[in-house]
């Protein structure tokens, strides 16, 4: 399993803690709940989190 560190979240949140958080390891980058950190993450490879963005910046995400 990776070691996450850095871990992020946006500077839009308020302080209501309704957020996600984004950290990065080595070659994954994990999701988790802001308000629950330790309920698990989510795990993506590096490549997928730079596709999801670009696609986001573009204008092409799906909800």
């Amino acid at each position: 399993m990776s070691e996450f560190f850095s871990w992020r979240r946006s500077s839009r949140t308020q302080g209501q803690g309704q957020c996600v958080e984004v950290g990065f390891a080595e070659n994954a980058v994990g999701i988790r709940d802001s308000k629950n950190p330790l309920a698990g993450l989510l795990t993506v490879q590096r490549a997928q989190w730079r596709a999801f963005l670009e696609r986001i910046r573009k204008g092409n995400a799906q909800r």
